[in-house]
Order: structure tokens, then C-alpha cells, then sequence
């Protein structure tokens, strides 16, 4: 094994890099998934991330990249227990060595500096899809432990979609970003405050995902109520670079949800159709979208009742530092 140096991220002069090793990682374990150096960068340049401290690279003699990780740790909250996300990619060729070690004492050491700052526990979280048994067994070796499970799920859009029915008295139209966005805010976070692991959305945040070159507004949905209160929402996104990696033309059900207190009137099925047809004037060929299995307002169910099915199972593994 050569040696190894590891350092933080400088600048954008090593995202092209990071985008080659997590592309290789992807491509060998067939993954289906990639990122490009204009991805990163919107990645890193959002405001809850700070790539000096939150990823570390490791590097040999030549300069070339063999491992990287990044951590996204949720800001801090009323909540005693926050979240720290973390990726990793180690090259092929260096798999099953002490690298991954490397890796995990410093996810656990960048953690439990946040951790002695905020004195609360830290829940070190890490996906592995669950045909991916060396990862899995990698993860049980470091002390994780199953937490929850995700669906990824598509649907054909050359199959009919019904129309969407609305309510009497709501109205559809797509979020103006400049005057929406703090009523877009509020209704998001009321909407899923009530579901798994959910963390507020924060206005600067929005505002930096309104920034991806990606955004386009025509695919944004927000339905009102006769009150006049953002009561649901649909984010459709498509992305030219992912397409162009896989061969594929999708689009992806970014984000849907129906705020408390207006469920069960069908806006939920309303605004996905919605979504639907938008992606498929679009010229998508498929849609795509996450969910939680044990999702509790009946998610699963909803999308599976206009077509979709599943494609892969993504397990989260926690390791809690207290």
C-alpha cells in the first residue's frame, strides 16, 4: 500500500478529482449513480457545509485522490440528538485496507468535536444499498446498526396519468421565488415536522437550491388554499449531466408533500399527478423519486397507485456517540 497523505478540501481546483473517484467508485460497484465537478461545487457552496472542515481527502505521492469522505452534520436544533451524514469512496484498488479505517476515525473524531461543542449526542449515519455486502458488512464491523429503509421507485411516463382533481376552491400555480419563498419555508416545514428525522429547512437554504442551474420554475408546484395558505407542494428536477452519465432520459419527483391539517382531500395524489404530467412534457422519459418505507401518511401507497415500483432497497446504518 503506498502512502497515504490526508488533508481538507482547498478549492475548486480538486473537484474535478473528487468527481473522477466517486464516478470510478460508482461505475465498479455498479452503482447507477455519479456527480460531476458543477454538482460538487453546488454541493459545496451550500450555506449548512463548510468543505474546509466537513471533508478530508487522502492522496498519494503523485498527488492522486485514493479516498474521500464528507460529512454533513445537521445544524443544531432543539432536538438532543443531531444527525451527522457522511459519504466515502475509496479507489478500487485500495478496498479492504487500512484507508477505511482512516476514514471512520475521522468521521468519529470531526463528529465529536461538534458533539463536545453542542453537548448533545451525535448520530453518525451512513446508506448502503442492501445488495451492497461488502459495505454493509464494513459498516457492522465499525459498530452501525440498521436504522430505516428506503424505496427508489419509477414509473414510465409513455403510460397514461390520470388528471389531477383538486379540491373545490384551491388553486395551483408555481412559486414566485423572490416573493414565495418565506411562505414556501414555513409550509415545508410544517409539513414534514411531524415525519422521520426531519431538520427546518431555512430560508438561505432554499435560496441556495433556487440557485442550482438545474432549477427550473415551470417544474415548481405549489397549490393554495381558499384562505389563501400554501397548503401543498411538488418539485420536479431533471439533470442534463445525470442523464448524460447513465443513457437515460428521467426526471426525478424532487419533493411532495401536503401540509397538517389539509390531508386526506387528495392533494397529495393531486399535486404528483401534477408533477407527472409536467416531467412528461418535458420529454422525460421516466420518473424517478425516494421514499421511506414506514413513510406514516401513506406514502408508499400513494405512488405505488399511479405506477410506480420498486427499484432498489437503501438501508441507513446509525452509530450513536454520546
Amino acid at each position: 500500500m503506498k502512502t497515504l497523505t490526508a488533508r481538507s478540501y482547498q478549492d475548486e481546483r480538486d473537484l474535478d478529482a473528487i468527481a473522477n473517484l466517486i464516478n470510478l467508485c460508482n461505475t465498479v460497484d455498479e452503482l447507477e449513480q455519479g456527480t460531476s465537478s458543477n454538482e460538487l461545487h453546488q454541493s459545496f457552496t451550500n450555506p449548512s457545509f463548510n468543505p474546509q472542515q466537513d471533508t478530508r481527502i487522502w492522496e498519494d505521492e503523485t498527488g492522486q485522490i485514493i479516498g474521500y469522505c464528507n460529512i454533513y452534520i445537521s445544524e443544531a436544533s432543539n432536538d438532543p440528538k443531531d444527525d451527522a451524514d457522511f459519504n466515502f469512496y475509496v479507489r478500487p484498488t485500495a478496498q479492504g485496507g487500512t484507508l477505511e479505517r482512516d476514514i471512520f476515525a475521522w468521521v468519529e473524531a470531526r463528529a465529536e468535536e461538534v458533539r463536545r461543542e453542542r453537548q448533545k449526542t451525535i448520530n453518525l449515519v451512513a446508506t448502503a444499498r442492501s445488495d451492497r455486502a461488502e459495505r454493509i458488512a464494513l459498516l457492522k464491523r465499525q459498530g452501525f446498526q440498521p436504522w430505516r429503509y428506503f424505496f427508489r421507485m419509477a414509473r414510465s411516463l409513455a403510460e397514461p396519468i390520470p388528471e389531477p382533481q383538486f379540491p373545490q376552491g384551491f388553486i395551483l400555480r408555481n412559486p414566485n421565488p423572490k416573493i414565495d419563498a418565506p411562505a414556501w419555508v414555513e409550509m415545508f416545514n410544517q409539513t414534514f415536522i411531524d415525519h422521520w428525522n426531519h431538520h427546518d429547512l431555512t430560508l438561505e437554504q432554499l435560496n441556495h437550491e433556487l440557485k442550482n442551474p438545474n432549477y427550473n420554475s415551470q417544474l415548481d408546484f405549489v397549490a393554495i388554499s381558499p384562505e389563501n395558505t400554501f397548503t401543498a407542494f411538488c418539485y420536479c428536477h431533471i439533470n442534463p449531466e445525470e442523464n448524460t452519465r447513465s443513457g437515460r432520459n428521467e426526471g426525478w419527483i424532487g419533493a411532495l408533500g401536503v401540509r397538517r391539517g389539509f390531508r386526506k382531500q387528495g392533494l397529495g395524489r393531486a399535486m404528483l399527478l401534477v408533477g407527472l404530467h409536467a416531467l412528461k412534457t418535458a420529454e422525460v422519459e421516466t420518473a424517478k423519486l425516494g421514499v421511506d418505507a414506514d413513510n406514516p401518511n401513506g406514502a408508499l401507497q400513494l405512488y405505488k397507485s399511479v405506477g410506480f415500483h420498486q427499484l432498489q432497497t437503501n438501508i441507513v446504518y446509525r452509530k450513536n456517540l454520546t
